[in-house]
């Protein structure tokens, strides 16, 4: 005789108990995080007040930071497990590292629109006027009246339109030259012995100083003067101009687009080229109407990376394109500033030596519109890629 034995199947009510403790068993409360960060706050103050003199705000909050990071751990540690614990941790110091690198970022920005705003806004013309006329005795009556609104003589003028035409110019030269570079290393070069000799020479150039730069275009314009028009002083005296702070600027350029945009034709799917190739496309066709196409965000991003890398330059604009107190619109003839120039010459060199405030407060006018530049060029370029993206659903 065989005797069967029946079991019942548990029901949901008796698994309903169980599986919320494996849910939310063994997990700290919420409110843990803000007890210990105000805990690491009073700590931190306290140690801040007995190390330091006074209270410096960089000083509490990287003691904070660290003695919250440590909290966290140890509480995490005995509410929960040693996994969670250091899973936490190392969340919790990337965080920390993130800040970190964004600190100077935001300090930087801040001190710039704090000390730089006033002076747009008290004394807007300095964007249109130049420092043509401008002596010390202005700067000086100008501090004697109190600082009075729109009276601060002269302004950058000339040096935001020597940066616009440098750096266009510049543009002009590097872009073309980057991506077909590019074009060729990645299209037509297959990774033969002479494309990795380019490779090489490009990474070699991305690391140059600037002055190094500066120093070839003053010596590559001198030569072709030389061997254009001789040997003449009046030649050689008209070395320096924007255009030759354009060449100087554009060898910093070109580097910067040559891998940015390599590295952004070889992600193109080789299915799209392949695909085009079998419906009889040439190559050209393919790399134009195809390859750059899917690329072209991230070179735009590339191009952008570089007009702000050599935006800010100032050693080989001083070398080859000089310094000039006036409007100059011609890139080929006499001397002309740009914005880096003129911020360096207003602080080591003011207008008035008794009387620098007026320097300074020029010099961070210039610096705060710079920003602005950099920042605008890379929302242009935001813009650009959106619109020639290739759109989806065509």
């Amino acid at each position: 005789m065989s005797s069967t034995v029946t079991t019942t199947p548990p029901t949901e009510t008796d698994l309903r108990p169980r599986r919320q403790e494996s849910l939310s068993g063994g997990r700290k409360p919420g409110w843990v995080w803000i007890a210990v960060l105000v805990g690491a706050a009073v700590i931190g103050a306290g140690l801040t007040l007995l190390l330091a003199e006074g209270f410096p705000i960089a000083a509490f909050l990287v003691i904070t930071a660290i003695l919250y990071v440590l909290g966290m751990y140890v509480a995490t540690r005995a509410m929960e497990n040693r996994r969670r614990a250091t899973d936490g941790l190392w969340r919790n110091l990337v965080w920390l590292a993130f800040l970190i690198a964004l600190a100077p970022l935001v300090s930087v920005l801040w001190s710039v629109v704090a000390t730089g705003l006033p002076t747009l806004v008290n004394n807007p013309h300095v964007m249109a006027y130049d420092m043509q006329g401008v002596t010390g005795v202005d700067d000086s009556n100008w501090l004697d009246a109190g600082t009075p609104a729109g009276g601060l003589a002269g302004g950058f003028g000339h040096a935001l339109v020597g940066t616009v035409v440098i750096t266009l110019l510049a543009t002009i030269i590097s872009v073309p030259i980057g991506m077909l570079t590019s074009i060729y290393l990645v299209e037509y070069g297959r990774d033969g012995w002479f494309s990795r000799a380019i490779i090489f020479f490009v990474d070699v150039m991305t690391g140059i100083p600037s002055i190094v730069a500066g120093l070839f275009a003053y010596a590559a314009v001198t030569w072709v003067l030389e061997q254009v028009m001789g040997s003449r002083p009046e030649a050689l005296q008209n070395v320096q101009m924007g255009f030759t702070a354009a060449i100087a600027l554009s060898v910093l350029m070109i580097p910067v687009v040559v891998r940015s945009t390599e590295e952004m034709l070889r992600v193109v799917p080789n299915e799209l080229r392949e695909g085009a190739y079998a419906l009889g496309v040439r190559k050209w066709q393919t790399i134009t109407k195809v390859v750059l196409p899917t690329a072209i965000s991230g070179i735009a991003s590339g191009v952008t990376l570089a007009i702000a890398r050599v935006a800010g330059e100032t050693a080989p604009i001083l070398v080859t394109a000089g310094f000039a107190v006036n409007v100059n619109w011609d890139p080929f003839d006499n001397w002309m500033t740009a914005l880096p120039v003129f911020i360096y010459r207003q602080l080591v060199a003011p207008t008035s030596p008794t009387a620098a405030d007026p320097s300074t407060a020029r010099a961070w006018a210039a610096a705060l519109v710079l920003v602005v530049i950099v920042m605008a060029l890379n929302l242009l370029a935001r813009v650009i890629a959106k619109s020639f993206a290739p759109k989806s659903g065509r």
